[in-house]
């Protein structure tokens, strides 16, 4: 039961994860529902391992708050559609118990289903056949058992849905050269990458390991379509190893910078504004990761680089740079008004005629830099 004695040890974490999922469930959910008012007034929320409604504690686990975020918002309660499943009957019966304990969870216009199956490849059958309507789906096994790429490209096929699950790392690492479980590491990476991945693990340090199976992970999920690929990792409570991984997974770069911008404000560390996301060292021989362990000081110098002699907006350069990379949009402010102030670019308009903010000039989206084409010398 690795989930329940990693949420035992560490409460703060369980609490940033759940707050994480139910934080993005909310902005999710009001970019999708005008869209699905207009049609059948349905989207959803699937959580395939959803527990028994609380931690040991008392505090609210993620079904709850999803529940909670609905009943709050009037719209939201009338189009909310939910379905929970454990395999364990008492989570089942816990779950179900403490959502009839939820005040006016009689509002919802759609009662919550919650059933008690093993989640396996009947699931992601039936998954297949439909075409859901726009679902958020969490998937947090304990350990690896019935996480597949068939499952979560089941639901991510369909317009409107994303994906995110709790990754094991420790169990997953220790499963990958572990032949009595070679079948599941084959559902979850796919049978050609799994068997190069433990041909790549040789002779790895465990820093390198964690680094090329969140890389290689990142690889698969993009090869069925999920262009957008976002972990963020949850040390022991030592802080000196990485435990679990939260993986995002999208089609749309629009759920990519919403949960970019959550993740960012639960990081525990930001250096130079710059948010941790809490990854584990890269180096360059990933790109993935590599890119998201950057400081802001190195930012200034890979745009002069990438945009020599080009003139884009302030909005298309976010847009176009950050994927796969820590930076978020204040970071690009905050550079390209310094490298306006310094004269390594031109902005249109100027800072002399945009409008101020605490006495400094803004830097709109809409803002022109056009980028000297002599910074291409920099390269060699």
């Amino acid at each position: 039961m690795a989930n329940t004695s990693f949420f035992e040890m560490a409460k703060d974490q369980s609490q940033v994860k759940a707050a994480i999922v139910a934080k993005y469930f909310f902005v999710w959910a009001n970019v999708v529902l005008p869209t699905a008012m207009k049609q059948n007034c349905k989207i959803a929320y699937i959580d395939l391992f959803a527990g028994p409604g609380r931690y040991k504690d008392g505090t609210s686990s993620t079904p709850l708050k999803v529940l909670e975020t609905a009943i709050a918002n009037e719209k939201l309660s009338q189009c909310l559609v939910t379905l929970f499943n454990d395999r364990d009957s008492e989570s089942v019966s816990s779950l179900k118990a403490e959502i009839e304990r939820l005040p006016k969870i009689e509002t919802l216009k759609h009662r919550p289903q919650v059933i008690n199956e093993e989640v396996g490849s009947e699931i992601v059958k039936k998954f297949e056949s439909m075409r859901l309507v726009p679902t958020l789906f969490f998937v947090d096994p304990w350990g690896y058992k019935g996480l597949s790429l068939g499952l979560i490209n089941s639901v991510l096929h369909n317009w409107g849905c994303d994906c995110i699950f709790f990754f094991n790392y420790n169990r997953i690492n220790m499963a990958l050269t572990n032949d009595a479980v070679r079948e599941h590491m084959e559902v979850l990476f796919g049978e050609e990458r799994a068997r190069v991945i433990r041909e790549e693990l040789e002779g790895l340090d465990p820093a390198e390991r964690e680094v090329l199976i969140i890389e290689r992970l990142s690889d698969a999920l993009k090869d069925m379509g999920a262009n957008f690929v976002l972990p963020f990792s949850f040390k022991n409570e030592h802080g000196n190893r990485t435990s679990h991984h939260l993986i995002f997974a999208s089609k749309h770069f629009k759920g990519y910078e919403i949960m970019k911008g959550i993740m960012a404000h639960e990081s525990s560390e930001k250096d130079q504004g710059v948010p941790s996301f809490e990854y584990s060292p890269a180096t360059e021989r990933f790109p993935t990761l590599f890119e998201l362990t950057r400081p802001l000081d190195d930012l200034q110098h890979m745009l002069l680089i990438e945009y020599a002699g080009k003139s884009l907006t302030m909005h298309e350069i976010y847009e176009n740079h950050n994927i796969g990379r820590r930076f978020i949009e204040s970071n690009y402010k905050k550079v390209l008004a310094k490298m306006e102030a310094d004269g390594k670019i031109e902005a249109d308009p100027p800072r002399n005629k945009r409008p101020k903010r605490f006495g400094e000039a803004t830097f709109g989206n809409g803002v022109v830099v056009t980028f000297p084409p002599i910074a291409r010398k920099i390269q060699g």
